[in-house]
This record gives structure tokens, C-alpha cells and sequence, in this order.
């Protein structure tokens, strides 16, 4: 056997080995979480279960601890009777919110994007392609999840996978999902609104972008690509193996990317978020959004499309509705529709599909918002406490 080939299969076998240590670690990882939880349960009972979940979203993710320690700072700095007024209140609000989220989200889109250089657009399509029916549509919106973009980020990406012959199911469930719902923001809903409420909006979001992908596809609607698109060309490329140091450094870049694009809308949205909670009084809110308004979940929609930001952008404006008592459908309503519906997005997709596809697509997913809403309102009973 000539040397080459030797040291090709020891390669192989190498790789092999190190993939199966890792699928070991992680295994052994959520092993011990699953124990630990059990045995939690069993000694303690729900209630410490539950504890042990409050104090990682409120004093980990959520960083509280954070909270106390600016408004000691600044009671030192501004006295007392500032910071217990609503200026005081704001300015703490507006330092602490953003801080913890870019915090996070830094730390979140490293992670995300160094798991991500395993998976190249190259390779996600020869995944993908394996996958047939709703299945596939299922796995596209998976993949949204661990796509750090904002919609307009994720539009050329649904291009090549379009391109690149996958079905519209499969794409479509790819472009609701993505901008709607990613492991970061479920992390940052967590430390925001604790573990029921964000784990309820990443399962709706991927229901939404499964059965919105399926209805495009089987209704043939999904056809109506531009011609450049379907016919962009397709090159097969051998698929670089990337050292750790290499894929440090691509998440570091993608980190920093994904900071310089969000953080103007991190710095609005906390500010509109400091402004609901600290100035707008709570009647004026309810009077609007209140949960037994019958078009609260209708408003909060359509105020959500014209503004373009990302999910990270949202969730003070959310914080802030849901600390004046706005209904949790109504507040996941606004979120999908500013994330997943947003005008400038909407303007660049419709150079890449025609007039009939975008319409039908802005109707299906604003329908399945205004329905997600008006059902988690009903149920609203089950995240107050």
C-alpha cells in the first residue's frame, strides 16, 4: 500500500476517533444535566426543580446580580431620591438591558458561529438534500436555528439553497425560521422572560416556518422564483477541513459582524423598552394591548412590519409590554412580526421571487402570527404566575 494512501486512512480513522470522543462529551454533559435535574426532583420536589431553573435564568442568564450591583453604583453616584425616580429608573434600565444582551449575545454568536464552521453552506445542502416531504421542511427550520442572521442576512442564503435545487418547503421553512427564532435568542428569552415563556416561542416559531414552508410547497405557490435565481449557477467544491484556530477565528468574525449590525438596534430598542417601563404609564398600554382587547394581537402585528430589526432588537420592547401586563400572544405577535415580516426584508425579497410568491408568503406567516397570538393569549393564564 503506497504511503499516501497509509497516511490517508490514518486521517480518516484520526477524525473518526475525535468525532466520537466529542459526541461522548457532549453526551456525558447532558447526561449529568439530566441527572442533576432528577435527582433535584426527587429529593425536592417540582419546586426545587424549579428553583434550580429561576436561578439560572435569573442570576446566570439573566444576570439580576448585574442589576443590583449598577443601581448600588449609581445610588452612589446620583443619591437615592434620582435613582428612585423615573429618570433613575430609566438610565438603569437602559445600562443594565444593554450590557447583558450585547454581553450575551457576543458570547452566544461565538459559540453558534464555531459549531456553524462545521457546517458550510456546501455541506448544509448535501444534509438537506437527503431529507424529503416535511420532514425536510422540519430540518430547514432547524437550521434556522443556528443561523445567527437577521432576515435580510438570511435572504441570500435561501437564494443559494434555492439554487442549488432544494424544494420550497424546504427553503421557505429556512426563511421563516432564521430571522424568527436562533439559540441565541432562546438563551436571551431565558435570561429575560425565564424558561416557559422562551421555550414557547421557539416551538411556535418552528411550527409557524414548518407549516408555512409545507403550504407554500404543496400549494405549487413556491414555483414563483425569478428566473435568475433557479438558474444561479451551482459549483461543487471540495469542502476545506478547518483547524480549531481557524474556526476560533471565523466565529470571532462573525461575532463582530453580527455586533456591527445589531447594536444600533440593541441601543433603540432598549431605549424604547427604558421608555415603556419608566414613562408610559400602565393604563395607556392596557387600554391598547391589554389582553382582554380583542385586536390587541391585530396592532401589535402590523406596528411590528414597518421596523426592521432583529430578534435581539425586540426583546426590551417585549420586556417592557410584558412588565405592564400585555398579554404573552400579543408580545410573541409583535416579536415574529418585526423579526420574520419586516418592510426592508420584504423589499429585497421581492427581488428574488415574484409578486404572487411574496404575497402569498407575507399572508401565511401573518396569518399564523395573528393565530399564535390570539391562542397564547387565551392561554395566558399558564406563564403568570
Amino acid at each position: 500500500m503506497a504511503e499516501s494512501e497509509i497516511r490517508t486512512e490514518s486521517n480518516i480513522r484520526s477524525n473518526k476517533k475525535k468525532k466520537h470522543v466529542k459526541w461522548i462529551v457532549f453526551s456525558s454533559i447532558v447526561f449529568v444535566i439530566v441527572v442533576g435535574l432528577t435527582a433535584t426532583g426527587l429529593i425536592g420536589g417540582w419546586q426545587a426543580v424549579k428553583g434550580v431553573l429561576n436561578f439560572v435564568s435569573d442570576q446566570i442568564l439573566g444576570m439580576k446580580w448585574l442589576n443590583q450591583l449598577i443601581g448600588s453604583a449609581f445610588v452612589s453616584i446620583f443619591g437615592q431620591n434620582f435613582m428612585a425616580g423615573m429618570w433613575g429608573k430609566a438610565i438603569q434600565f437602559f445600562v443594565y438591558d444593554t450590557i447583558k444582551i450585547i454581553f450575551l449575545l457576543c458570547l452566544l454568536i461565538f459559540i453558534i458561529s464555531y459549531i456553524q464552521s462545521y457546517y458550510p453552506p456546501e455541506r448544509t445542502k448535501m444534509i438537506l438534500g437527503k431529507y424529503k416531504g416535511i420532514g425536510a421542511n422540519a430540518m430547514g427550520a432547524l437550521l434556522g436555528t443556528v443561523t445567527p442572521f437577521c432576515s435580510c442576512s438570511s435572504i441570500p442564503l435561501f437564494m443559494g439553497f434555492t439554487s442549488a435545487g432544494l424544494s420550497s418547503g424546504v427553503t421557505f421553512s429556512f426563511l421563516i425560521s432564521s430571522p424568527l427564532v436562533d439559540l441565541g435568542a432562546l438563551i436571551i428569552l431565558i435570561s429575560v422572560f425565564g424558561f416557559p415563556i422562551a421555550i414557547v416561542y421557539v416551538v411556535v416559531g418552528l411550527i409557524l416556518a414548518v407549516i408555512g414552508g409545507t403550504i407554500i410547497e404543496k400549494t405549487g405557490v413556491g414555483k414563483n422564483v425569478r428566473e435568475f435565481v433557479t438558474q444561479g449557477a451551482n459549483i461543487d467544491t471540495d469542502i476545506a477541513e478547518l483547524t480549531k484556530k481557524d474556526r476560533a477565528l471565523y466565529a470571532k468574525e462573525r461575532m463582530l459582524e453580527t455586533l456591527k449590525k445589531v447594536w444600533p438596534y440593541i441601543l433603540v430598542g432598549v431605549g424604547i423598552g427604558a421608555t415603556i417601563h419608566n414613562f408610559i404609564p400602565e393604563d395607556w398600554i392596557q387600554a391598547v394591548l391589554g389582553q382582554d382587547k380583542w385586536y390587541s394581537v391585530i396592532i401589535a402585528t402590523f406596528v411590528g412590519v414597518p421596523m426592521y430589526a432583529d430578534i435581539f432588537g425586540t426583546i426590551p420592547v417585549a420586556e417592557a409590554l410584558f412588565a405592564k401586563g400585555v398579554g404573552v400572544g400579543t408580545i410573541l405577535s409583535f416579536m415574529m412580526s418585526v423579526t420574520a415580516l419586516s418592510l426592508p426584508s420584504m423589499i429585497m425579497l421581492s427581488k428574488a421571487i415574484k409578486p404572487k410568491l411574496l404575497v402569498s408568503f407575507i399572508a401565511i406567516v401573518t396569518a399564523g402570527i395573528i393565530i399564535i397570538g390570539y391562542v397564547f393569549n387565551a392561554l395566558n393564564f399558564l406563564f403568570i404566575s
